[in-house]
């Protein structure tokens, strides 16, 4: 609750500031009324008419500080003229010389003091208030000395503390900012590390596997002992590496990913379901395969699946009403699919790169291919990507 005040306080100065004139004022009212008769002022209203006004600027100190002490200054000429100070007057003088202290640089703060007492040093000098309790101008003039040198000490000494714990507070949130970054460079550094030898246990099995292939493969005519315990040895060798593979992904795997599902990665296969699933979102689209792909590494049926995926669902989000062609062509060794629709398009943003068409690429890139995207010269949007069939291993038909 404490904070919250605090946080509504600072949101609102001048309220704030309003209701400590207001409390002076209040102040002033009592104390008048508590003195003695022979110190209240003849006409009681209009010395705490007086005494608002002399309050004005404490209202005004942080919204208007410099306003606020050429104000406070000018309520001088009341007691020059009338011959009757405001309640509220010292009080104020007060108030601003510690605010001007506490919330000013050291320069602007003196010159406020200065503008604020030295008026009322020559005050007590040349026009002194005559009372019942007769005070000499050298005792009016020190008490106020002492008085704004209090004020001023105490706004400086606020100041300094604010500035402090501002700092401490900086450099508590950098120094746990480094800590978290230290720590998360260890986590990193261990990972690799142990990533590093993983691939080297996963590298070592896998060639221990081909060699065992080889040499089963070999045998296997004339001694199919031999190569049934080759190939023993492969399949576990097989089992071995499977796992350890599973343990550099979690290795690799940051706390922001999510925990690697169990189902197989959709290949080729899985497009035609994909299709479909747009269609009873609202986008017709039509599938199209020429020429019939042979075997190829799952990466890059997956690769090409998330092509179709993600230009899909960007067609669905930004297309509109239109509708969308997915073409599979497989010639020359080659894998190109395209993806065009005949919608409006994404809005452009020169300065912003998706993610999706980055991931795209990056895959692509991955197995040789290229990948071209936008705008049709027939209006819509158009995806090709392009991947050779050769780097990878595949045999096409």
């Amino acid at each position: 609750m404490t904070n919250r005040v605090r946080a509504w306080a600072r949101r609102r100065p001048l309220a704030v500031d309003a209701g400590t004139a207001v409390a002076l004022v209040l102040l002033s009212t009592v104390l008048l009324l508590l003195a003695p008769p022979e110190l209240r002022p003849a006409q009681l209203w209009t010395a705490l008419g007086w005494s608002a006004v002399g309050a004005v600027p404490v209202a005004l100190r942080r919204v208007a500080p410099w306003p606020a002490v050429a104000a406070a200054v000018a309520t001088l000429a009341v007691p020059v003229l009338l011959r009757q100070a405001p309640a509220t007057q010292s009080l104020t003088f007060v108030v601003l010389t510690y605010t001007m202290a506490a919330h000013q640089r050291p320069r602007p703060a003196t010159l406020a003091a200065l503008l604020l007492w030295v008026p009322v040093v020559l005050a007590n000098l040349t026009a002194p208030l005559k009372g019942v309790l007769e005070m000499g101008p050298a005792y009016l003039v020190l008490n106020n000395l002492l008085t704004a040198s209090v004020a001023y000490a105490v706004g400086r000494a606020v100041q300094a503390r604010r500035q402090s714990t501002r700092m401490l507070r900086e450099r508590a949130r950098i120094a746990e900012a480094n800590q978290r970054s230290l720590a998360e460079q260890a986590v990193a550094d261990e990972r690799r590390r142990i990533a590093r030898e993983l691939h080297d246990v996963v590298a070592h099995q896998v060639s221990v596997m081909g060699v065992l292939a080889t040499g089963a493969r070999r045998v296997l005519r004339r001694d199919p002992d031999a190569a049934d315990e080759a190939m023993a040895t492969v399949e576990e060798t097989g089992r071995a590496t499977l796992r350890e593979l599973r343990r550099l992904l979690d290795v690799l795997r940051t706390d922001a990913e999510p925990t690697a599902e169990l189902t197989p990665q959709p290949g080729l296969t899985g497009i035609e379901a994909l299709v479909e699933q747009v269609r009873e979102a609202g986008l017709p689209v039509t599938l199209r395969i020429d020429g019939t792909p042979g075997p190829m590494e799952e990466g890059v049926a997956l690769t090409v699946y998330r092509i179709v995926q993600e230009a899909l669902t960007n067609a669905l989000k930004h297309a509109g009403r239109a509708t969308a062609l997915v073409q599979l062509t497989v010639a020359d060794g080659v894998l190109a699919v395209e993806v065009t629709d005949t919608g409006r398009g994404p809005a452009p943003a020169a300065d912003r790169i998706g993610h999706g068409l980055v991931g795209m690429r990056e895959r692509v890139a991955l197995y040789g291919g290229i990948l071209r995207t936008g705008p049709r010269p027939g209006g819509g949007f158009r995806v090709y990507a392009r991947i050779p069939l050769e780097s990878v291993g595949a045999v096409p038909a």
